[in-house]
């Protein structure tokens, strides 16, 4: 009997051994599957539906160039895909092909000659997101609006007060992708660009751009939807404050009154000279309006950005959608400067007022030399008013 019991309890051992390790085994994957899903959920959470969209793009290669394609298993709703200019292209058989409303094909980009050729496909969607960004410090993104001139007419005041608003991002420097460096292409462009969330406007600022003929249909290839911004400066003074800025840089250049006529006595103005040939705003602009509608381009008053900054900024707010947070209390006029400067804000410890470079005391022009400025700007500036529809009061 005493042997049966004593055999009964050494044969249960190793079946409560067993029973236990299983429990244990079966508590420890219970544990770790726990930990995963909760893991996954938090990530999937963090991650949100922006980062799912991004995903759904692939990166190709075209030639040389990499261009951002839709998967076509992806779906996304409510997005209208960009057109291209319907430009006339030239094949090697002298035929004439016009892209289609998808855009270019290879095809059409290994046939066309020039620089326009590294022009990628592209969608509104796609300008939007870059699929390498991380969804915390958001996307590099191509911009949603450019300043593009004038040179001179306050374009640095423009981009400096607009950066103040919190649902505006922009560069600080001056890409010149559209004028000098457009073979570089568009990742090239866009990695230039600063983060963005998708409730913030990327914009740029180049002001060679208004008098670059290729600009204009370069921009529209990439977004037909681009808003543009051109401030403008009474064309007299502008070319006085040009031709100071380059004799800062020059002291041994000829006088403005022999640059600026090819003969003083006869009152030819001399249209190949840089300085004039930009104020002449009325002749640029007929280009632009070749690719973008007037409702697509806002023109800033240069004389009133000194006078009332709050205003005009109001308007650029109010053109680009844009709660007005740009207002009086963000600025105090400089009287050494001459222009007005932002106040300190929450965000910064000091004033900001435009750098040395501005506000230089122009050279002193003749009367007489100004005038006949005037006289030669006066039908260009009249054409301009009546083309955008505001009187800048140049005359």
């Amino acid at each position: 009997m005493a042997y049966r019991s004593l055999t009964s309890r050494v044969g249960s051992a190793p079946h409560r051994l067993t029973r236990r390790f299983l429990f244990i085994f079966t508590l420890s994957l219970s544990c770790t599957y726990l930990c995963y899903s909760l893991l996954f959920c938090c990530d999937h959470i963090m991650e949100g539906r922006g980062y799912e969209d991004r995903s759904c793009l692939l990166v190709q290669n075209a030639g040389s160039k990499k261009l951002l394609q839709k998967s076509p298993a992806c779906t996304l709703s409510g997005l209208v895909k960009e057109t291209q200019p319907q430009e006339v292209i030239p094949t090697p058989e002298g035929k004439e092909r016009r892209p289609s409303e998808e855009g270019w094909s290879d095809q059409d980009l290994s046939t066309r000659t020039g620089p326009v050729r590294t022009t990628p496909k592209t969608t509104e969607h796609e300008s939007n997101f870059n699929n390498t960004a991380t969804p915390k410090l958001g996307n590099k993104r191509l911009p949603q609006a450019i300043i593009v001139g004038v040179k001179k007419g306050g374009t640095r005041a423009v981009l400096e007060f607009i950066r103040v608003h919190p649902d505006v991002r922009a560069m600080g420097t001056e890409p010149h992708f559209f004028d000098r460096n457009f073979d570089k292409g568009l990742d090239w462009y866009r990695s230039l660009m600063p983060r963005t969330f998708d409730s913030q406007i990327t914009i740029e600022k180049t002001p060679s751009y208004f008098v670059t003929r290729e600009a204009p249909q370069r921009i529209f290839s990439m977004c037909r939807k681009m808003k543009v911004i051109v401030v403008v400066r009474n064309p007299v003074t502008r070319a006085i404050s040009d031709y100071t800025q380059t004799l800062s840089k020059k002291p041994d250049i000829p006088s403005f009154e022999e640059l600026a006529f090819r003969n003083r006595s006869a009152g030819l103005v001399d249209t190949s000279w840089n300085a004039v040939r930009i104020g002449m705003y009325a002749l640029h602009l007929d280009l632009w309006l070749q690719y973008f509608p007037i409702s697509q381009m806002h023109f800033v008053s240069g004389e009133r950005l000194i006078t009332d900054p709050a205003g005009e900024m109001g308007k650029i707010q109010d053109f680009l959608g844009i709660k007005r947070v740009i207002t009086d209390k963000h600025f105090y006029f400089n009287k050494t400067k001459g222009f007005p400067c932002l106040k300190k804000t929450e965000n910064s410890f000091l004033p900001r007022c435009l750098g040395k470079s501005k506000g230089r005391t122009h050279v002193q022009i003749e009367q007489e030399v100004i005038d006949d400025l005037r006289d030669f700007y006066r039908p260009y500036n009249i054409k301009f008013y009546e083309t955008v529809g505001q009187d800048f009061r140049w005359e």
